[in-house]
């Protein structure tokens, strides 16, 4: 064998190479195929198209609530309607909505679509100050264009502007 080294310790080195990269190989394959699950993609509702956001996976899914969407049902059970102003989707959630959820909000659900297309959502998030929206959500309504923050206020969104920070001296 031409192509192996001819020294002893090169060829033993070679080997416990040639050992290690298919365990290497496999142990991080099995790794990524466990995490699969845990990773959450984010949507809009323009952007969740059957295609990219199929029933029964778990989503997250953004925008503003719909004002005049809001319908509380028996037993704790909320409807309403999340919209990016080009779509809408139909969201509905069991349980206790955040203190701050209110009409015309940014807010961001994390649920699976149903084969109807609504959406059955198990955690419902809600912004917490007049300044602050979801980082997803803001950043979605820029690309759309629908984006507009009040006149004489900083648009922040989630992350601090490179502008705020003082200057180091």
């Amino acid at each position: 064998m031409s192509w192996l080294p001819k020294s002893p310790k090169a060829r033993r080195r070679l080997w416990v190479v040639a050992a290690v990269t298919p365990v290497l190989a496999l142990a991080v394959g099995l790794s990524l195929y466990a995490m699969r699950d845990s990773v959450t993609f984010f949507f809009s509702p323009s952007e969740a198209t059957a295609e990219k956001a199929p029933a029964g996976r778990v989503v997250r899914l953004g925008g503003l609530v719909e004002a005049g969407s809001v319908a509380r049902g028996a037993g704790g059970e909320v409807a309403f309607a999340v919209t990016d102003n080009l779509a809408t989707t139909r969201v509905v959630y069991q349980g206790d909505l955040p203190d701050l959820f209110r009409e015309g909000q940014g807010v961001v659900a994390q649920g699976a679509f149903l084969p109807d297309r609504s959406f059955r959502a198990t955690q419902v998030l809600a912004k917490h100050d007049e300044n602050y929206m979801p980082r997803e959500v803001a950043e979605r309504l820029k690309e759309k264009g629908e984006w507009r923050p009040e006149a004489g206020s900083p648009a922040r969104s989630g992350r601090p502007q490179a502008d705020s920070a003082p200057a180091m001296p």
